[in-house]
C-alpha cells in the first residue's frame, strides 16, 4: 500500500478522493477506496480499503470503517427523486465489512447514527433510519426504512426488522427474529413469533440498573404482558399505582406513542 500522506492524512495513492470533500486530520483511507465530493470525514478515522462513502455522508470522529462498507447509498425507495438529503454519522463507530448505509428520503430528509455503535458486517440499514448511542447491531441485521432504534439496543443477528418499527432502549433482540411491531424499553424479546421474554437483567445490571429498579420494572411489565388486561386499562393501572419515575413514565410515553401495536406477551 501506497500512501500520500496530506496535511497529516494518511490517504493510499489508489484511491479516489473528491476535491471538495472534507477530510479531517489524522484520516488514514485504504486501497481502492472511493470518497466523493460531498463528504465529511472528522479526526482520525480510518477506512479501510474498497469503502465508498458516497455523496451526503457526514461521518464523526474516531470511526473505523471496515472493508467493502457502502454509505450514504441512494435510498431504496420507488418514492425517492434525487432530492438532496444526508446520512449523518456520529464518533467512535465501528462499521464492519460490507455494512450499507442508505441515506434519507423527502421523508426526514436524513439517516442518523448516534456515537459509540457496533455495527457487524453485512447489515443493511435503510433510508430514514434513526439510531442511537451505544447500539450492537450484529451481523446480516436487515433494517428496513424509518425504523427508530433508541440508546443502548441489542440486536442479534440474522434478524429482520419491518419498515416503521420502534425498538426501545436497553432492550434486546434475540437472533434470527422477525420484528414487525414495536419493541418497549428494558425489555428482552424472544421466540418465534416475536414476544416479550423478561426484562434485559443482564444489559441492565451492566448499565448501573440497581435491584429495586429492576424490580420497578419487572412489575410493571408484569402488568402490561402477564396480567391479561387490554393496553389501556394496564397503563391507567400502572400510573396509579406506580410512583412517577423516569423508567415508568418512559415505558409509558413509548406504549401511548407506538404507531404499529407493541409485540405480545409471553
Amino acid at each position: 500500500m501506497r500512501f500520500a500522506n496530506k496535511n497529516c492524512k494518511m490517504i493510499s495513492t489508489s484511491s479516489k478522493i473528491g476535491d471538495n470533500s472534507q477530510i479531517g486530520k489524522n484520516v488514514t483511507i485504504g486501497n481502492y477506496s472511493t470518497i466523493e465530493d460531498d463528504v465529511v470525514i472528522g479526526d482520525n478515522t480510518i477506512i479501510a480499503n474498497n469503502v465508498s462513502i458516497l455523496n451526503g455522508a457526514r461521518i464523526g470522529e474516531n470511526c473505523f470503517i471496515h472493508s467493502g462498507a457502502i454509505l450514504s447509498g441512494i435510498p431504496q425507495d420507488l418514492k425517492y427523486n434525487s432530492e438532496y438529503t444526508t446520512l449523518e454519522i456520529g464518533s467512535n463507530n465501528v462499521i464492519r465489512e460490507y455494512v450499507t448505509i442508505n441515506k434519507g428520503t423527502n421523508s426526514k430528509k436524513i439517516t442518523k447514527i448516534g456515537n459509540y455503535n457496533l455495527i457487524m458486517a453485512n447489515t443493511h440499514i435503510g433510508h430514514d433510519c434513526s439510531i442511537g448511542d451505544n447500539c450492537i447491531i450484529g451481523f446480516n441485521v436487515g433494517i428496513a426504512g424509518e425504523v427508530i432504534i433508541e440508546d443502548f439496543v441489542n440486536i442479534s443477528g440474522l434478524t429482520g426488522i419491518h419498515q416503521f418499527t420502534r425498538i426501545g432502549e436497553h432492550s434486546m433482540v434475540t437472533g434470527l427474529s422477525r420484528i414487525i411491531k414495536d419493541i418497549p424499553p428494558y425489555i428482552m424479546a424472544a421466540k418465534a413469533p416475536l414476544t416479550y421474554s423478561g426484562i434485559n437483567v443482564v444489559g441492565l445490571k451492566r448499565k448501573g440498573f440497581e435491584q429495586t429498579k429492576l424490580n420497578e420494572i419487572r412489575g410493571i411489565y408484569k402488568i402490561i404482558f402477564q396480567q391479561k388486561r387490554n393496553t389501556s386499562l394496564a397503563l391507567d393501572f400502572i400510573e396509579s399505582n406506580f410512583k412517577e419515575t423516569i423508567e415508568r413514565d418512559k415505558i409509558i410515553n413509548f406504549i401511548k406513542c407506538s404507531e404499529r401495536g407493541i409485540i405480545k406477551g409471553n
